[in-house]
């Protein structure tokens, strides 16, 4: 896992795999400051369920090779009402993962309640909420697309996360730092 310092630029691409579409979202994160780079869908073809993922696969290949992200964040996979709609999502995602994986980019994962609590103050809200908050957090001129929102919110989500992450970590090396035997 690379190690970053306070004041580097760091490029997430968030992940919202679905079968039929797959949304992403780019953003970049400067200490506080996050920054709209991209977002948009891969839309699948009705076809084989082989082909739907490697078309998956393919389009993601693309928008890591023209985005170059530092890091990744991607939805876990929730257990829906219908086992077989479960099992195809799972099935996207891998093809998700596997772009990714091939790139070597770190990966984190994020349940879809911790996303929208991120986000939007509540693990319950709606997709609406979702969209609008992404719209005010970026300061996008307009809403994207329901499903790069969600993939602009798993990224933002995880901005979230690296920060308070890393500022635990510094807490606790700072408290640490005169502490002897």
């Amino acid at each position: 896992m690379s190690c970053y310092r306070v004041g580097d630029k760091i490029r997430i691409l968030g992940i919202d795999p679905g079968l039929r579409i797959t949304g992403f979202g780019i953003i970049e994160k400067m200490d506080k400051e996050l920054t709209y780079v991209s977002s948009g869908c891969v839309k699948t073809l009705d076809q084989a369920l082989p082909l739907r993922l490697k078309q998956i696969l393919d389009n993601l290949n693309e928008v890591i090779q023209q985005y170059q992200p530092d890091q990744v964040a991607i939805e876990q996979v929730f257990v829906n009402v219908n086992p077989k709609t479960t099992l195809l999502l799972g099935q996207a995602r891998g093809a998700a993962l596997v772009a990714i994986a091939a790139e070597a980019i770190p990966i984190s994962e994020y349940a879809p309640r911790k996303i929208k609590q991120s986000v939007v103050g509540t693990g319950a809200a709606d997709k609406a909420q979702v969209g609008h908050m992404v719209k005010c957090l970026l300061k996008l001129p307009g809403l994207p697309q329901t499903d790069a929102a969600d993939a602009l919110a798993i990224a933002l989500c995880h901005a979230h996360t690296r920060s308070s992450l890393i500022k635990t970590a510094g807490s606790m090396s700072s408290r640490n730092a005169g502490w002897r035997r």
